[in-house]
């Protein structure tokens, strides 16, 4: 059985959100810890390049742009914790946080920075040539195709919506669907069939995502005749859905049906002392830049709460 300690502030999740949220903390005086049950940075460390985040004209790859921000957290004195957190349970107004590694932690307030996870396709492939081509975020990533062809796997709105920003960049993009039908709201859907170098591959599924070094070729199969074609194209984005990381927080604070976490810009949730801050509450835009507002706000919410309920978190 392994110890119980009491902190004022645990941010659970080191990456831009939750690192900014114990940046913000710290230089504020609060007692915190930062559970992170992968590597600092989320996201973030296993992104190949960033070219839109402010301040780094030329470019930052994700693992340097990772340590930074972890370098500068631990530089002011946070302390990261490796572990992950299996449930929370509410005692009064304080949190209980129970970890894999055996202990536990009870805290006054809590700021929730998991993150989400790109669902998968499961296709060869996908996992060989991520950051090589492979890719789900045409944010993120679409400026290093310029003028070449892609594809997008997906008819929802985020396909459509990444597929016409695609379309201002690459030669070609062909947007690959399952169904005869785009399950995208309307008006993205006729936006995104406007563009003229935009191509469906109606009732076709990706079987195989293959190259060298870096990718160079696709199979499809359409799911009418079971015919597999082969494309040769340099970039495969990947729209299946997102699944946040909200599991230890079931039946503990208000989650939408896909499991994101209910909490509006004040980053409040429906249980006092709880935030939430990054891609795991439900917000138009997932990017580090608005991921690291959300941590700043995070922070500002927790001392409003400590002041309004008379809690000292302070250094003595």
């Amino acid at each position: 059985m392994g110890e119980t300690r009491h902190v004022p502030l645990v941010i659970v999740g080191g990456g831009p959100a939750g690192l900014t949220a114990a940046i913000y903390g710290v230089r504020s005086g609060i007692q915190l810890e930062v559970i992170e049950r992968g590597v600092p940075g989320g996201q973030v460390f296993i992104a190949h390049r960033i070219e839109n985040y402010p301040g780094f004209p030329d470019g930052i790859s994700g693992p340097e742009l990772s340590d930074r921000m972890k370098g500068q957290a631990e530089k002011l004195g946070v302390k990261i914790v490796q572990d992950r957190v299996q449930s929370v349970e509410l005692a009064g107004e304080k949190k209980k946080l129970y970890l894999d590694g055996g202990d536990a932690l009870t805290c006054d307030a809590l700021i929730v920075a998991t993150g989400s996870n790109p669902n998968k396709l499961g296709v060869p492939g996908e996992g060989k040539f991520w950051g090589k081509g492979v890719s789900y975020c045409a944010t993120c990533d679409g400026n290093f195709f310029r003028g070449q062809r892609v594809a997008v796997v997906g008819g929802g709105d985020s396909a459509c919506q990444e597929a016409e920003m695609l379309a201002h960049l690459a030669k070609d993009v062909y947007i690959i669907h399952r169904r005869h039908q785009f399950r995208a709201q309307e008006y993205l859907a006729q936006c995104a069939l406007a563009e003229p170098n935009i191509h469906v591959l109606w009732d076709s599924v990706l079987e195989k995502i293959e190259g060298d070094k870096e990718v160079q070729a696709i199979t499809l199969k359409n799911v009418k005749t079971g015919e597999s074609t082969r494309m040769e194209l340099e970039g495969v984005f990947i729209y299946v859905g997102m699944h946040p990381i909200t599991e230890f927080l079931r039946g503990v604070v208000e989650l939408t049906p896909e499991g994101y976490i209910k909490a509006g810009e004040d980053t409040k949730t429906s249980v006092p002392g709880i935030f939430a801050a990054g891609d795991v509450r439900i917000k138009p835009a997932r990017q580090i830049a608005t991921a690291v507002a959300d941590g700043a706000s995070a922070v500002r919410a927790v001392e409003i709460y400590f002041i309004e309920r008379g809690l000292s978190a302070r250094y003595v």
